[in-house]
């Protein structure tokens, strides 16, 4: 699969799923824009992809203000020319605890970042991608877009509404020759799991390494998923090999929720 003369935009793309999937279009041979909070994971990403001589720039702001999303698509047109491929996967874990003592500043936010930004997003890049017909949207969402999930209401939810707004802008895109697919992962080997696990724990009264193996225990495979194996599947529904594909919500989660035994 080859990405040449393609042009992605990812979010989040500093670390976890979204570094990996920035390689991955990098190796591909795409070129990449990078848009994540300005932190040291930014920098540090950075620095390492220009010490290896890859085609990107990063751009670090804040994705919830609408404003500087406005800018930052016209920044990433001006730089490295019109977008063909945008990936929606900044997101936050949101609170964990029971639904009526999550405070509503924190549903909010978590709503806002997870469904608000990335449906800002499309809205942003669409009428460039009408105009040329063509064009990629793959967003990030969870396995928890597609059950229930006690104690992460907020999060949940954002996941479930992700997958909404894919498969709707799926049909309004689809006769301009825009294909939109939702990859939903599992439990994934990043920092963020770990934060939901350390603080699931908690809430249960049990330690890390139990909430771990109960985790992976309600795999089929037995084991976390990685974040190149995520990305592995955006690359395939960013390449030209995918284009009879739309409208679909792919499970990466090493069969998350079946409980094939013990």
């Amino acid at each position: 699969m080859t990405l040449m003369n393609k042009v992605a935009l990812v979010t989040g793309g500093s670390q976890g799923i979204g570094k990996a999937i920035s390689e991955k279009l990098l190796a591909a041979g795409a070129t990449v824009a990078i848009a994540a909070l300005d932190d040291p994971a930014l920098t540090g990403t950075a620095s390492e992809f220009k010490s290896r001589g890859l085609r990107f720039k990063s751009y670090g702001m804040d994705l919830t203000d609408d404003t500087q999303i406005e800018t930052l698509v016209k920044s990433v047109v001006r730089d490295l020319g019109p977008l063909d491929i945008l990936i929606n996967n900044a997101g936050i874990t949101g609170p964990t605890g029971a639904a009526h003592t999550i405070a509503i500043e924190d549903w909010d936010r978590t709503l806002k970042i997870n469904l608000r930004t990335p449906f800002v997003l499309c809205r942003a890049v669409a009428a460039s991608m009408i105009e040329k017909k063509r064009g990629k949207i793959i967003n990030i969402s969870s396995i928890a877009g597609k059950m229930a999930y006690p104690l992460r209401t907020p999060y949940a939810s954002s996941k479930w509404g992700l997958i909404g707004l894919t498969l709707t802008l799926a049909q309004e895109l689809g006769p301009h020759n825009i294909q939109v697919n939702v990859i939903c992962p599992g439990p994934t080997r990043t920092e963020m799991i770990d934060s939901v696990i350390r603080k699931r724990a908690e809430a249960a009264g049990v330690t890390f390494d139990a909430m771990y193996k109960e985790y992976v225990r309600a795999t089929a495979l037995k084991r976390m998923v990685l974040p190149s194996e995520v990305a592995d599947a955006v690359l395939f529904l960013c390449s030209p090999e995918s284009d009879a594909i739309t409208g679909q919500a792919i499970d990466v989660s090493a069969g998350y929720g079946f409980r094939i035994g013990e």
